[in-house]
């Protein structure tokens, strides 16, 4: 344990709370091993984006860009959920909980949170691109290049894209539970991808509480009623054991 301090007014809310919302990025998962994308060393320093994440790229060049995700899917299928990803899940022993994820690993449903809203789609799926045909969890081998569906058509991954628009079923799961929430938990993520960085935003405009928990300060800091600096995996498990002797 890290023997975090919580503060007189999380506590109050966190005894008063009934729902609450873990809204997740990419530094929550760093934990367990996964490059973030816009940090040192993440992916997306490694290759252009532009040039791989986008449905024109995929059309050019399927075969590139589809080993580029077997890549990707082997280090998730390698990783395992850290004990933040755990510490959310035990959450739901005492409160209503939602998670929503900018996340694409599929950690969160692993480590067996119930509700989740992947707002930037799952590796693990997969459609047609033409039957729109799921392919889902459907293990493809390396090196074979991009698979057809029967019909003929490319099988691509289920990631939202650049210039691709979110899933609007999730994204409006996600405001509904920012706006109805009692605390939103921001874990791991810089606030600089939208619309995805608008649910934190809505909470704070709903007047809800807000709690940043992450490494680094972001550009979203300040919208937070609350900021815990330092890693989700010792900062949660803290929250959850006050949790546990007091609600």
């Amino acid at each position: 344990m890290s023997e975090l301090k919580i503060s007189n007014r999380l506590s109050e809310k966190l005894l008063e709370a009934r729902r609450i919302v873990f809204f997740t990025g990419a530094g929550i998962s760093a934990e367990s091993g996964i490059a973030t994308f816009r940090g040192d060393g993440g992916i997306w320093n490694k290759f252009k984006p532009e040039e791989l994440a986008n449905f024109s790229a995929f059309m050019k060049n399927p075969d590139l860009v589809w080993e580029w995700y077997q890549y990707r899917r082997q280090i998730v299928y390698d990783t395992q959920p850290n004990a933040a990803h755990y510490a959310i899940t035990e959450f739901e022993k005492f409160y209503t909980v939602t998670v929503v994820t900018q996340n694409v690993d599929n950690l969160h449903t692993r480590a067996g949170n119930t509700t989740v809203h992947e707002l930037h789609g799952n590796i693990e799926k997969n459609y047609c691109i033409s039957c729109k045909k799921r392919f889902d969890y459907q293990q493809f081998e390396s090196g074979g290049g991009s698979p057809k569906c029967t019909c003929g058509g490319l099988i691509r991954p289920d990631i939202v894209w650049f210039g691709e628009y979110l899933p609007q079923e999730a994204f409006t799961a996600a405001e509904e539970a920012a706006k109805n929430c009692d605390i939103l938990f921001s874990i791991g993520t810089s606030g600089v991808v939208y619309p995805a960085a608008g649910i934190p935003m809505l909470a704070h405009r709903m007047k809800r509480y807000t709690v940043e928990i992450n490494v680094n300060s972001t550009e979203m800091s300040y919208i937070f009623d609350e900021n815990y600096t330092g890693k989700a995996g010792q900062i949660l498990p803290d929250i959850l054991e006050f949790v546990k002797k007091n609600k």
